[in-house]
């Protein structure tokens, strides 16, 4: 603690030590005085008033000072005064430099944010007894308005610390200020650390001889109210704490909770001093399950019951009635309720239907957790927290769960300029940054690299800017009645005050040259110009902006300026005149300029000539003025007159046809409506469209650039080298002087925004407007590439649609057309008039199949898509809801592409159709949902949730969102209250975890399953009412469009899934539509009437103008020529539409080169040209997406002279299907990790590993002599997949294959292992034959669909079967004297299973088949004659392993469930005579469900013994599990990491290691059997580093080992080895924890967060015992302890410490912590030059102390070279460097044999010397060696690639 606070512990009290009843340091105004109230019993002072501003208590006297107070809490002693409004003021000092209000009154009535201010309505508690206080408990809050008529004495805590936090993410640093204004008695204020007890005084602590918690305290003697014996202090006054912990207050008002006697809880721990146990609910083992403090190691349990449980429907939820026990004036506990008479209603949902009902009791016991990651907590809506009971003992505490990451959006870029003016642009001093407004925010975008950076806080559009001249303070204005000024810190970003102006329309704004003094003109409320200057000087130190002169004028003032060379003097011009001001005297004067004939130009812009003469005063300036009538005026300031006149005319053309150059005469002149002068030349911008640069003689001009649209503003950068632009179409850039190359910043649309749509393949984002373009952006680069222009105001765009994979995009228009584009070729595809009204949406089908359209008329089209043409399927009438505005939200397809949602055909109904035929399936009243309302509820928009296809997400008027099941139309949940205004657009992540809605201007971000405390977050910065909003393609960020169009980050981390593309999906309850005219013709309309219409209609394709315009450096530059233009016109056949009214719909720009890959040509095969579309099924194998590539220059060490051997791999690829082969017989066991083939012996657990594959290995398949193993794996982008047959016997490669492009889906053997199949995925859909004697591909078959996988017949050789979509292959091998060929025979699924992705099969007995589904259907084949005569529903999930053996069949699924059924039932069927009955049994009769086992992942792999009572299987949690039916065990054989691992370390003793990964597990292994041992799960975290207690530190003598691991929230966790439980949880930062490292000896914990501080704390009690900031900025990467001699290096300390930050900076600090002494030895800074564009991200900074050569750092990172840099401590130098072939991005020393490791991205792991240079090449993962680790004693090194774990045996070089 800093002594400047010491003094205020424990606390301060203001008065007192303000001395305020001298008045001396303390400023009264108005009515205040004393007087003796009887309660208290003491003086208290009285603020009076009507007008509470004019009558109030300032402290300190003013605002130029400040009381520097740094106490958490502040305690105000008050009472209102009966019937009256009163106001409190508090000025808050933040640690960012930021001075924040903080204001409460009872005459607010509602809560106001801004970045400095905060306004909390005060809702006064109603007195006791009265009609008032039986309404406020009724309500649960206080009463809004004017203080009750007799209010009590209130002790009011305000928690600073956390009220910044909350609200503005600020730290809090201390109070600046408090202002008490009337009306009310104030007894005290008080500021401390500490939280006092009101019901406990200091006396009574003392008596009953209390231990209280850390951190409370009981109310000090000075703060006391008197409580009368006998009575409670609650009884008789108020204690409210704010922000509040009761009974779910809210979080915007100030108010009394309902509790009676309101708790206190400790700032650490939230407890008490008298403590009572919460009640507790018993639950079901289900639920607890959910709630772990650390996730053990278990192994699954089988089900207690095979059937299924029925699904419980409610529809009237009971009450449940808490009585609670005897409660005593003492704090309580957070879970205590005190009011006896008041009904509790607890229900506890969530999605699987699990419901909890609790009636509590007396004298149950809570159980609470010191945890708040780990507790899973079910949706609960009750007055208070309730505890659930788990079986360990581990008590979870009732915890205060939000949305996080929290913030979960972060502003990325935004595709705008202007709004509210297109004037406003600027220059930073360096000529770098250019800083414009679009709308509400505030720009600031580097030229070179195009990043943006944003000023927020306005609420309204940005009207004004202004940048000093140093690029220190830029001042902002906005619109609207209440126009403000900000100002703010330019480097910093930060809102540093806020100027009140009175006025409306301020416009302008000038800063003088160093900054001090800030000029504004606007309107006052008379709507007269007033022109204001303020003293700006105090800003930087958060001082007030006093004004220095204020003048009212009536002449008109379209600029101002204040001179560079008088900060007091200012130049303005407007219409009619020209006026130099002056303050003297504290008064504004102005001077007018005589104009003489000219004075009734208007005048636009004014410019100072530059530069200063020596010979000439500092104020002998020539200002240039412009006007609109083409003058420009040359004034002298000095004698205020002017000395020359010109004049801009148009362009002559001679005979020649050759532009003059532009002369000043008489004559129409352009109106010139910006200027700018530099030293060398003038700038002009024109109403024309040009820029033109004049000397400044104005003689001629000597460059131009033309524009698009009027250019509204120039401005030259301090240097002159740059000219800046822009234009009144919203269009920005600047022209480089020197190599007269144009560049555009920003585009943008110039009215609203109406729409948008997304192109995830291509990253291009196409907009709609008002101002009636459609316009292409390029979302990385926010480059425009084309915009298509409408020339007919009655056929402008207002809905648009991208095709899902086509470079193709839909547009509906005003007029009822719909027209289809092919962006590369930039010309229509075709166009339909089948609406009357304008085309409200337009949306594709996810599977690109089919096109919707909506008309404000109630019209509905189908579409069917292709390539070229897009046919009418259906038109129907009355089925949209009328009217215009109803967004692009009024229809919604499901992810499935079955179903189409739509609004109507009222407003009061949303109808559900099958999307391939509009068939109507369901229809639901949304007024009628809420019996309550009063008014009818109509429907806004809907929009089906990916995840969960049975729910349907309505918006409706009355502002909630409700969950409709889209089967039954059940209401499913509701949400009211969603925004302020009504919800227009809805989203929800493919992962169904987030919801997005939008309302007015905010968005939110939601919860799906709604199961927090606070479920949202919202978000700011459109100034305008948003029109939609949506998730991107990749879900890492969201688009939002309104004003302008803006990208998000979206910060939450991605939900691991279990492999599926898409989630599981139950067969639905209706049958899918099959349209009878599908084969009639594409030239038949399906009209409303359903009569189909015959006929075609003819139309030539409208004429397309494309603009091609001369470009140099991405810009319009013309050097006095003329542009060219050429006509395009295409025309067809052809298409579905009248012909238009006009030659051309749309004028279409293209602006950057297309990038698009060209469309397949017909005369390519049918392998080359088919539709990559990816099967909708987890089975699909799915390669993990990799950047990194091999090195083919990589040197393998000489045979024998390896210096690493691999001893063994850690894991199992949990992304491969059917890769894990085992056989019974004689125990082959086989599986994959990466690109290695283990063969494992599960006697010994050795390992033999087969090295072949570069590339992830998808599956496997053995021959069943088990003589041969067949892997597979792609190829890459370049290459085809390799598939390589491995000799059991002695591991060597026989053959190895390559023929198919993509990934291979499947292989195997036939019976008598002749034949080898292999399967392509969905890319080529290729079947491929071979033969197994020498491997000669036989025959190869295209396939129609994706398949995905293939079995032989065990009885024959020549029979096997495919799978894939809808439908089952019998195939046949055919052998003749031309060759081998496959008859393949399609069988559909019967329609008892309608469309679903076949996934897994196997065979039984010759005749019968097995197949399984992604929607849980199990279908039985009869092999001879090709049907399905059983199927039955054998999970809730997609069945992806089948395996059968007798009566026995085994189904696993991606519900994580594996299931023995007795099939027994079936062959009896088959038995039968019903060959030819045709007949499809329900197979839930005939089969039964013997045993169940839940496991830890979904089941991608099985294999099983003969008679099915023993197996092994694999799931996509990494894991292989050993199954045993018999006697229902289980036992984990292989466990490996299923997410990226991030750290890998051995322990000291060498007996353990420990993982860690970004799935927030931190995992700790035997280094000898590689067994898990315990493994400690933070959910919704990820563990970013970890590391062992050292062997001599604080642990050793207790003889615990313990692991520190630092996770992404900024915690670091100690866990205790021996209990296997979490020791201790720290805070040390604020943001994700990089880097952590016991100290030598073990004295302190040092880590390392990503904003580069580093933090020194207690491994024992957690306390921070030192922060350093040196490194702030850059992430740390690395930290590394290591001992030294006392004295060494000239420094005290027993041990080195270095930290390496991303920035290339390397500190080594020498430290003693025993005696807290830590003093900085070297600091390194590496040189690097600017990175190339593809090398991203930069490869990591890494250093570390040799542990052969004392003294020593060694450094790798980015840098001129790639190299490796030994640095000595002693001699301050470099010794030597070694050279890589590749960036490192890990970096390992030996503590043996001088070696060191390096992993790159190339897959490589180099073994290095680092004596002689020499090394070994490594290629054993599948991809960049992110991490890489040796043993203590350099015997072992651990490398990591992604979740490849290897360990090696090193033996040296």
């Amino acid at each position: 603690m800093s002594s400047k606070a010491l003094w205020q512990q424990p606390y301060v009290n203001i008065f007192k030590h303000m001395r305020i009843e001298e008045w001396k340091k303390v400023n009264k105004e108005g009515d205040v005085t004393t007087y003796m109230d009887k309660t208290l019993k003491c003086s208290v002072f009285r603020i009076h008033g009507s007008i509470p501003a004019s009558n109030y208590i300032l402290l300190p006297k003013t605002s130029s000072q400040s009381l520097s107070l740094t106490g958490r809490y502040l305690y105000l002693l008050f009472r209102p005064s009966p019937n009256k409004h009163f106001i409190v003021h508090m000025d808050i000092a933040a640690e960012e430099g930021q001075v924040i209000r903080i204001s409460f009154s009872n005459l607010f009535k509602e809560f106001k944010s801004t970045a400095t201010w905060l306004q909390f309505p005060f809702l006064c508690g109603a007195t006791e007894g009265s009609v008032y206080e039986k309404t406020a408990s009724t309500a649960k809050q206080g009463l809004v308005g004017p203080a009750p008529p007799r209010p009590r004495w209130t002790c009011l805590v305000m928690d600073l610390r956390c009220v910044l936090s909350v609200y503005l993410n600020r730290t809090h640093s201390h109070l600046k200020s408090v202002k008490l204004c009337a009306n009310m008695s104030v007894k005290n204020i008080i500021t401390s650390d500490l939280l006092f007890d009101p019901g406990l005084t200091f006396m009574e602590f003392r008596q009953a001889g209390m231990v209280l918690a850390e951190g409370t305290a009981p109310m000090p003697r000075e703060m006391c109210f008197p409580v009368p014996k006998g009575q409670s202090w609650h009884q008789l006054y108020d204690y409210i704490r704010f922000p509040s912990d009761g009974a779910k207050l809210p979080f915007d008002s100030i108010q009394k909770g309902s509790n009676a006697a309101t708790k206190t809880e400790t700032p650490a721990e939230g407890t008490s001093p008298q403590r009572k146990q919460s009640p507790t609910v018993n639950i079901s083992k289900a639920v607890q399950d959910r709630v772990s403090l650390i996730q053990q190691i278990t192994t699954p349990k089988p089900a207690c019951s095979a059937k299924q449980r029925p699904a419980i429907q409610t529809t009237n939820l009971p009450q449940v009635i808490y009585s609670p026990s005897e409660v005593s004036d003492s704090p309580g506990s957070p879970g205590q309720r005190s009011q006896s008479d008041e009904e509790v209603r607890v229900v506890c949902a969530d999605d699987d239907g699990v419901h909890v009902y609790a009636r509590f009791e007396d004298g149950v016991c809570s159980n609470i957790t010191d945890s708040e990651e780990e507790i899973a907590i079910i949706n609960a809506e009750s007055p208070f927290p309730v505890s659930l009971r788990c079986e360990k003992g581990n008590q979870p505490q009732a915890v205060f769960q939000k949305l996080f990451p929290d913030p979960i959006l972060k502003l990325n870029r935004i595709i705008g300029f202007g709004g509210a003016t297109m004037r406003c642009a600027v220059w930073s001093s360096d000529g770098e940054e250019v800083v414009y407004p679009c709308h509400a925010i505030i720009v600031a975008m580097t030229v070179s690299s195009r990043h943006q950076r944003f000023f927020i806080g306005h609420t309204d559009k940005v009207s004004a800017l202004a940048l000093n001249a140093t690029s220190t303070l830029l001042a902002s204005a906005q619109t609207g009645s209440n126009s403000l000024i900000r100002l703010w810190s330019f480097r910093e970003g930060v809102c540093q005050t806020i100027i009140p102006t009175q006025m409306h329309t301020l416009h302008l704004l000038s800063f003088s040259h160093s900054g001090s003094s800030l000029c504004g003109v606007g309107k006052d409320s008379h709507n007269k110009t007033t022109v204001i200057l303020w003293d700006t000087r105090r800003v930087a130190g958060g001082g007030v902006v006093p004004l220095l002169a204020k003048a009212h004028t009536d002449v008109d003032i379209q600029m101002i300026k204040i001179t560079f060379f008088d900060e007091t003097r200012m130049v303005s011009c407007g219409l009619g005149n020209v006026r130099l001001w002056r303050v003297r005297g504290g008064s504004l004067r102005s001077c007018p300029v005589n104009l003489g004939e000219y004075h009734n130009l208007e005048f636009t812009d004014l410019s100072f000539e530059q530069g200063y003469p020596q010979d000439r005063p500092v104020d002998d300036r020539t200002l240039f003025v412009s006007s609109k009538a083409g003058h420009i005026l040359e004034i002298d300031y000095v004698a205020v007159a002017i000395k020359n006149i010109r004049r801009l005319l148009p362009a002559q053309e001679s005979h020649a046809h050759r532009r003059e150059k532009q002369t000043f005469s008489t004559g129409p002149g352009i109106a010139v409506n910006s200027i700018s002068v530099c030293a060398e030349f003038c700038v002009t911008g024109s109403e024309d469209g040009f820029m033109r640069l004049w000397p400044l003689d104005f003689s001629s001009v000597f460059l131009e650039a033309e524009h698009e649209g009027p250019v509204s503003l120039v401005c030259v950068s301090s240097d002159g080298s740059r000219v800046l632009a822009a234009t009144t179409t919203g269009n920005l850039g600047y022209l480089n002087v020197g190599s007269r190359g144009y560049h555009t910043l920003m585009r943008s649309h110039t009215t609203s925004v109406l729409g948008f749509s997304v192109d995830g393949i291509r990253q291009r984002v196409t907009t709609v407007s008002k101002d009636g373009t459609v316009r292409v952006w390029d979302m990385d680069s926010m480059q425009q590439l084309y915009d298509f222009v409408s020339d007919d105001d009655e056929d402008s765009p207002c809905s648009v649609a991208f095709h899902p994979s086509m470079p193709h995009f839909t547009c509906g228009s005003t007029s009822g057309t719909v027209r289809v584009f092919d962006i590369q070729t930039s010309s229509l595809i075709t166009q339909h008039r089948q609406h009357c009204g304008s085309i409200e949406c337009v949306i594709y089908s996810p599977d690109g199949q089919w096109l919707f359209s909506a008309g404000s008329l109630g019209h509905l089209v189908l579409y069917r898509v292709s390539q070229q043409d897009h046919h009418v399927v259906r038109v129907l009438g009355n089925v949209v809801a009328q009217g215009v505005n109803h967004g692009p939200d009024v229809l919604a397809v499901s992810s499935d592409s079955r179903c189409l949602a739509l609004v109507g055909p009222t407003e009061y109904t949303v109808t559900i159709m099958e999307a391939q035929s509009l068939n109507e399936l369901l229809r639901v009243d949304v007024s009628i949902l809420d019996v309550e309302s009063t008014t009818l509820d109509s429907a806004l928009n809907v929009c089906f949730s990916p995840t969960s296809l049975s729910h349907l997400l309505i918006a409706t008027s009355a502002n909630k969102i409700i969950w409709i099941n889209t089967q039954t139309g059940q209401l499913l949940r509701q949400v009211p209250k969603v925004h302020k205004h009504q919800c227009v657009s809805l989203a929800v992540s493919e992962d169904g975890r987030y919801l997005l809605t939008a309302g007015q201007n905010s968005v939110k971000v939601w919860d799906y399953n709604m199961h927090l405390d606070i479920n949202s977050q919202v978000f700011i910065g459109h100034s305008e009412a948003i029109r939609q909003v949506r998730f991107t393609p990749d879900q890492r960020g969201v688009v939002t469009v309104g004003d302008a169009l803006f990208f998000w980050d979206f910060l939450a981390h991605p939900q691991e899934t279990d492999g599926a593309l898409s989630p599981p999906t139950r067969s639905p309850v209706f049958s899918p539509y099959r349209s009878a005219q599908n084969t009639e013709g594409l030239n038949k309309i399906t009209l409303a009437n359903e009569k189909p219409q015959e006929g075609l209609l003819l139309s030539s394709l409208p004429l397309i103008n494309r603009s091609i315009e001369r470009k140099d450096n991405e810009g319009f530059l013309r050097m006095c020529d003329s542009t060219a233009e050429l006509q395009l016109n295409l025309t067809t056949g052809h298409t579905h539409s009248p012909p238009p009214k006009h030659a051309s719909f749309l004028r279409v720009n293209k602006w950057v080169r297309d990038k698009d890959t060209p469309t397949t040509s017909a005369n390519q095969s049918p392998r080359e040209g088919r539709t990559q579309v990816r099967p909708d099924c987890y089975k699909h194998f799915n390669p993990r997406f990799k950047t990194s590539e091999l090195d083919q220059t990589l040197v393998a060490p000489p045979p024998g002279q390896a210096g690493l051997s691999l001893k063994a791999v850690i894991g199992y690829n949990g992304n491969g299907r059917n890769n894990m082969v085992w056989n019974p017989d004689t125990g082959l066991f086989v599986y994959s990790c990466g690109c290695i083939v283990i063969v494992e012996d599960l006697h010994t657990g050795s390992q033999k590993h087969w090295f072949g594959h570069t590339e992830e290995i998808s599956t496997l398949a053995i021959t069943h002599d088990a003589q041969m193993v067949a892997s597979t794996s792609g190829g890459g982008a370049s290459h085809n997949s390799l598939i390589c047959i491995w000799n059991v016997s002695d591991g060597s490669c026989r053959n190895r294959l390559s023929y198919h492009k993509g990934a291979v889906q499947s292989l195997a053997f036939s019976r008598d292992d002749m034949y080898f199949l292999s399967l392509g995925d969905f890319s080529e859909a290729m079947v491929a034959l071979w033969s197994t004697r020498s491997f000669e591909l036989l025959c190869t078959v295209q396939m129609s669909v994706s398949l995905h996988d293939a079995a032989f017949c065990p009885f024959t050789a020549d029979e096997l079967t495919l799978i894939g979509s809808d439908a089952v292959f019998f195939t046949r091998i055919q052998t003749n004297e031309h060759g081998t060929e496959l008859q393949v025979q399609k069988v559909a699924l019967p329609d008892e299973v309608e469309h679903a992705e076949v996934t897994s099969l196997c065979y039984n007995t010759r005749h019968i088949l097995y197949t399984g589904t992604n929607s849980g259907r199990v279908c039985v084949w009869d092999c001879d004659t090709q049907r399905c005569f059983v199927t039955w529903e054998a999970d809730e999930g997609e069945i992806g392993v089948l395996k059968c053996s007798g009566n026995k069949l085994i189904t696993g699924s991606n519900t994580k469930k594996l299931r023995l059924w007795s099939v027994a039932s079936v062959q009896n069927l088959i038995n039968r005579n019903e060959k030819t009955s045709g007949a499809v049994h329900d197979g839930n009769g005939q089969v039964h469900l013997e045993r169940e086992l839940l496991l830890d992942g979904t089941v991608i792999s099985a294999a099983f013994d003969d008679v099915m009572d023993m197996g092994i299987v694999g799931t996509t949690a990494g894991t292989l599990w050993y199954i045993n039916w018999a006697d229902s065990s289980s036992i984990r054989l292989i466990s490996g990491h299923r997410t990226k691992v991030n750290s890998v370390v051995c322990s000291p003793d060498e007996h353990h290691f420990v993982t860690c990964g970004q799935d927030g597990s931190v995992r700790v292994w035997a280094l000898q059997s590689h067994e898990l041992l315990v493994q400690f799960q933070v959910l919704n975290q990820s563990c970013e580093c970890v590391c062992w207690s050292p062997p001599r530190g604080v642990y050793e003598p207790g003889g615990r080992v313990c692991v520190a691991g630092g996770y992404s929230d900024g915690t670091v966790r100690i866990f205790s080895l021996e209990s296997a439980e979490m020791e201790l949880k720290l805070q040390p930062h604020p943001v994700a924890v990089c880097a952590l490292q016991y100290s030598h000896y073990g004295h302190v914990l040092l880590s390392g967060g990503r904003d580069g501080l580093i933090t020194v704390s207690s491994p024992v009690t957690g306390v921070t015992v030192r922060t350093f900031s040196d490194h702030k900025g850059a992430q740390i990467t690395t930290m590394q302890c290591t001992s030294k001699q006392y004295k060494e290096f000239g420094l005290e300390g027993n041990e080195l410490w270095l930290a390496v930050s991303a920035d290339r900076r390397v500190s080594i600090w020498a430290a003693d912590w025993t005696k807290n002494k830590c003093e900085l030895l070297d600091w390194l800074t590496f040189p690097a030059p600017n990175p190339p564009e593809d090398l991203h991200p930069l490869p990591p900074s890494l250093a570390a102390f040799s542990p052969s050569e004392k003294g020593v750092v060694v450094y790798t990172g980015y840098a001129v070279e790639k190299e490796i840099i030994f640095y000595c401590l002693y001699k301050k130098q470099v010794l030597r460097t070694i050279s890589l072939s590749d960036w490192s991005l890990c970096l390992a020393l030996c503590s043996t044999g001088r070696l060191l490791a390096a992993g790159s991205n190339k897959r490589v792991l180099k073994l290095v010397h680092s004596s002689s240079g020499r090394f070994q090449d490594f290629s054993s993962h599948s991809d960049s060696v992110d991490v890489c680790s040796f043993s203590w004693s350099g015997s072992r090194l651990f490398t990591v690639a992604h979740n490849e774990l290897l360990l090696w045996t090193v033996h040296g070089l």
